[in-house]
């Protein structure tokens, strides 16, 4: 929404490229804070395999053979999770993989 506020010129804001999509995975709307959440990558027809192998290593630390092995269960599964944990981590992790331009989201497990 954009207007005027006495003669200053507001610019409508701006909405995030990729939002952040929290899904809790049970049908209650309480937290547990007990329960780890879920980082997910989501396969894409945009980003080469070799690329997303390279974001999981530099964001992560993984080795080139687990960002490899999660890179491909992203690409023949449809989805992996990446890390788990605090839901301000998860948050944080979500974020910098929309960063990189990965489809990324996050769930409470179960």
């Amino acid at each position: 929404m954009s207007g005027q506020v006495r003669g200053i010129a507001l610019a409508a804001p701006m909405a995030p490229t990729a939002p952040a999509e929290v899904r809790q995975t049970s049908g209650s709307t309480k937290l547990r804070p007990d329960r780890p959440w879920l980082v997910i990558v989501w396969n894409d027809p945009i980003n080469l395999m070799t690329y997303v192998t390279y974001v999981f290593q530099k964001l992560f630390g993984y080795s080139k053979a687990k960002a490899t092995k999660l890179m491909l269960q992203v690409h023949h599964e449809g989805r992996a999770v990446v890390t788990s944990g605090s839901r301000e981590r998860a948050e944080l992790d979500v974020f910098r993989l929309h960063e990189h331009g990965l489809w990324a989201t996050m769930e409470q497990s179960d």
